[in-house]
């Protein structure tokens, strides 16, 4: 319906122009009537509704603005700045102006307006001052005045009676009887020797439509009709002929004077027709089209109908329909100018030419139709040959760096391309963000998926392809999606929970997003993160708080702390008292059941039994490999076993650095828990020897310098061991407890958790001297700690000596020990009186003490002097704590004595049977 009444207006609008008499031009033409209109009105009526079905897009902008500054601006250069004044509120009330009756296309108005006034303005300039009102053209059924305006730009001259016997009548001298002369700039009239010349010179034409010259001395009509002339005796085929030989070019297919030429590659005219160099280049320009046109087909003929879908996925199948799309609209096109070419419109054309119907689709007015396409299909053969070998996100990325453009054209064009070509890969977004499924089956998203086992998922299940990445999604706003998908897996997989479905609908929600709605898409990437920033958000919240409260992962951490770095004080010593003496034999004498039942002894003779019973069952005992001579101390520790899905957080990497850490602090309570046991024993023995000293002098005086000199290096010794333990215990591992603690409250994810306990951790072993920076200090603090055993070792020896004095020199227990010798004898053994038996004994025993007094000495001036150069700034503190009188720092920097010497010089002759004290 609505077409109809587009055509009756159209008709009525050519009757107008075209008035064809009688009852056709009284009513319209409607019904019957309008097919017994004149030729030319059909004609002209066929030809307006070509044009207006057709796709021409306006070449003018719809801007009310600019239009009207330009007006203002226009009058303001004539020195009407009050008339300006006047247009601009005029233009303000009707803008202002709205309902029933209001104007839209008000911008069309005032190009109209300032179209008249400039056609006015050509129409005095090219008559020489003739003013004639542009409504006069109208009077009478459109009179049009007899002037130069059209060879200016202005509006088509129209036939008059003389030349159209239906117009009604019209001469100029109606125009001057009624007060409008035509005047020249000398004040003589010309209206007369004007309409004579007018009516020599109108020619005929069957098509209704007249142009209007002046004289035969035109010099641009001159010109132009002897170009015409040279052009036609030059070439040996019309240019209609060569007009439809560039349009089935330009759809790849060979005409009759227009083939591709292989060669050249390209199409262009045959070498054997003779035209003009200039129709030549101008085909060949032209013919482009039929070559780009060609690349592009046949890359979509080849993708689509020839190749795997594999090798070029869902991405280049979109990118084939839109390659598609937009030669649909280039057919569009060749269709309407096939349809000029086969149904040509009357032309203007001069008096003399001999042809009053012309070829309205010429060479040249083919390069303007085809300007457009010819962007369109240089850029779509570009991107052809640039996404070959790109797949996925990759070639939408490369697409996207061609849409950075300064041309608007190119940049609109782009876009739609776009918006096309990445609807598969923001359809993978949406299901993976918020429904964890990865829709990809021919890897073509920036997000890949491996087979892994449930404890690995986290880490190892789900990567960021980046050579998958488009470019206009950042890196950052790619990781958030990566975590995201992630979350919902992990906490399908390894958690058993579908809680994240309620959160994922709540982000949807909360960002104003269907789900299904599809309005994720190429320049909407505000929106994408604002999705994605949703969904992120409430579903790492609600993994936290699975992780917290389900599987109580700070009560798990802290049992770690408290059971493999040894925080559990009461717990600890109690198990070091019950399972020392079996530790001590052999490591293949061991057994692992009789350990674990010595560590429920343990946790039960201690606070630790109030624990949890879940974290109880968890600790338990692990011997490591052994090798020939290792005793049980070097092989013993205690594991805790972390189950699903906490073993994301305690993995086996993790797990060995707690075992780590945990060696080298039983170690280290093993050190203070020899000199402790070492201190027990040198109490009553100091008592015994004191006395014997009272008593006799010589070999019990000998003694007493012995155990005084042992005593003064066990002193040393439990300084350095109380001060590092201080320190690891306080300044390493409950400040790395307090931070961490710190750090978990403050994680929004499950990737800061991870962050937040390996730094947890490593920051443990960096502070701890195990890191990979301080080995060679923790391979000295080690040899440090063996020295210390062998000295507990040797105090052991000489307290037995002791009290082996102490036995055979007391009266009463003679007799005990004479019967104990007699019942169990020795084989080698001679009988040695106390003097000989502890003067021999005393100086082995001296010798070897102070060997371990020098060593002990340089490796601990080695120590702290390699302290102040490590990078940890903590560990500069424990410098300070281990030389605050600094009487280690001015041993090291003496070079006149010994490094230290930690015996005393004794203050009586000592005799040579006895042995002397080594220098």
């Amino acid at each position: 319906m609505e077409g109809n009444v587009v055509s009756d207006l159209v008709w009525q609008l050519a009757v107008r122009i075209f008035p064809s008499g009688g009852k056709s031009a009284e009513n319209g033409g409607h019904g019957p009537q309008k097919r017994l209109g004149d030729p030319t009105v059909h004609r002209a009526h066929e030809y307006a509704m070509r044009i207006i079905g057709s796709r021409i897009s306006p070449s003018l902008a719809n801007d009310e603005a600019a239009v009207a500054e330009a007006i203002k601006r226009q009058l303001v250069q004539e020195n009407r700045s009050a008339d300006a004044l006047s247009f601009a509120d005029l233009h303000r009330r009707l803008s202002s102006f709205s309902g029933p009756g209001s104007i839209e296309s008000r911008w069309a108005l005032l190009y109209l307006l300032r179209a008249i006034v400039e056609d006015q303005k050509r129409e005095r300039t090219g008559t020489r001052g003739t003013a004639i009102s542009f409504t006069s053209t109208f009077s009478g059924g459109l009179k049009r005045c007899v002037s130069g305006a059209a060879a200016h730009g202005g509006l088509p001259s129209l036939p008059t009676n003389s030349m159209h016997p239906k117009l009604p009548s019209y001469s100029p001298e109606h125009d001057v009887s009624s007060g409008r002369s035509y005047s020249s700039r000398n004040g003589t009239s010309q209206s007369q020797s004007l309409s004579h010349s007018v009516r020599a010179q109108l020619p005929s034409s069957p098509g209704g439509v007249l142009i209007l010259t002046k004289d035969d001395g035109n010099a641009k009509s001159a010109a132009m009709r002897e170009y015409l002339e040279i052009i036609q005796s030059e070439s040996d085929v019309s240019e209609m002929a060569i007009v439809r030989d560039v349009l089935y070019a330009c759809q790849g297919i060979d005409g009759r004077y227009v083939k591709y030429n292989e060669d050249a590659d390209g199409y262009m005219i045959d070498e054997s027709i003779r035209v003009p160099k200039s129709t030549r280049t101008l085909v060949r320009r032209l013919c482009e089209v039929g070559w780009l046109y060609l690349r592009v087909k046949n890359h979509i003929s080849e993708s689509l109908e020839n190749g795997p879908l594999e090798a070029i996925g869902t991405v280049g199948q979109a990118f084939c329909a839109a390659l598609q799309e937009e030669l649909a609209d280039f057919y569009r096109l060749m269709a309407v100018l096939e349809s000029q070419v086969h149904h040509p419109i009357p032309l203007m054309v001069g008096a003399d030419s001999g042809n009053s119907v012309g070829n309205y689709l010429s060479l040249r007015r083919l390069v303007v139709w085809l300007g457009e396409p010819l962007v369109r299909m240089r850029l779509m053969a570009v991107l052809v040959d640039d996404c070959k070998t790109l797949r996925g996100g990759a070639m939408a990325g490369a697409i996207h760096m061609h849409a950075q453009h300064g041309d608007s054209l190119v940049r609109t064009f782009l876009r739609r391309l776009l918006r096309q070509v990445s609807s598969p890969l923001f359809e993978m977004v949406r299901r993976w963000v918020l429904e964890g499924e990865i829709d990809d089956y021919y890897a073509e998203f920036f997000v890949s998926a491996q087979s892994v086992k449930a404890e690995a998922l986290w880490r190892e299940g789900y990567q960021l392809q980046t050579a998958m990445l488009p470019s206009f999604i950042p890196e950052p706003l790619a990781q958030r999606i990566l975590r995201t998908g992630k979350s919902i897996n992990f906490l399908r997989v390894c958690c058993s929970d579908q809680g994240w479905a309620q959160a994922a609908s709540e982000a949807v929600a909360a960002a104003g997003a269907s789900a299904s709605g599809g309005i994720l898409g190429y320049g909407e990437i505000e929106v994408l993160e604002a999705l994605v920033a949703e969904a992120a958000g409430r579903i790492d919240k609600h993994l936290i708080q699975i992780m917290y409260k389900r599987y109580r992962f700070p009560e798990h951490c802290l049992a770690i702390k408290r059971y493999l770095l040894l925080g559990q004080g009461d717990f600890i010593q109690c198990l070091m008292d019950l399972v020392g003496p079996e530790l001590a034999q052999p490591a293949n004498t061991l057994s692992s059941f009789k350990l674990s039942g010595t560590l429920e002894s343990s946790v039960r003779a201690s606070n630790a039994q109030y624990d949890d019973g879940d974290v109880l069952d968890r600790l338990r005992v692990r011997m490591m490999p052994h090798n020939d001579g290792d005793r049980g101390w070097d092989v013993f520790s205690l594991e805790y076993n972390a189950r699903e899905p906490l073993t994301t957080l305690f993995t086996e990497v993790v797990m060995g650095k707690y075992l780590k850490v945990f060696n080298f602090l039983w170690r280290l309570k093993r050190v203070e828990h020899a000199l402790c046991a070492t201190w027990q024993t040198m109490k009553p023995n100091c008592m015994i020897a004191r006395l014997w000293s009272n008593k006799e002098g010589g070999g019990q005086s000998q003694l007493t310098i012995v155990l005084r000199r042992c005593q003064t290096l066990r002193n040393e010794m439990n300084h350095f061991v109380t001060n590092l333990q201080y320190y690891i215990m306080f300044e390493v591992l409950e400040y790395s407890w307090s931070n961490f603690l710190e750090e978990m409250e403050e994680a929004h994810d499950l990737d800061e958790l991870i962050a937040a306990h390996d730094k947890y951790l490593g920051s443990i072993l960096e502070k701890a001297l195990l890191g990979e920076r301080s080995q060679l200090l923790c391979k000295t603090l080690f040899s440090l700690f063996d020295l210390i055993l062998r000295f507990r070792g040797l105090a052991d020896r000489l307290y037995e000596n002791a009290r082996e004095v102490q036995t055979r020199g007391d009266p009463s227990s003679r007799s005990r020990v004479k019967s104990d010798t007699l019942s169990k004898p020795r084989p080698g053994q001679r009988k040695l009186s106390t003097t000989q038996l502890s003067g021999d004994f005393l100086g082995t025993l001296g010798e070897e003490m102070h060997g371990v007094a020098v060593e002990y000495s340089s490796l601990l001036e080695g120590f702290i002097a390699q302290l102040p150069v490590q990078q940890h700034v903590d560990l500069k503190f424990l410098s300070f704590r281990l030389d605050f009188s600094e009487f280690y720092t001015r041993q090291h920097m003496s070079t006149s004595t010994p490094p230290i010497r930690l015996h005393r010089t004794p203050t009586k002759v000592q005799k040579p049977s006895i042995g002397t004290d080594p220098a």
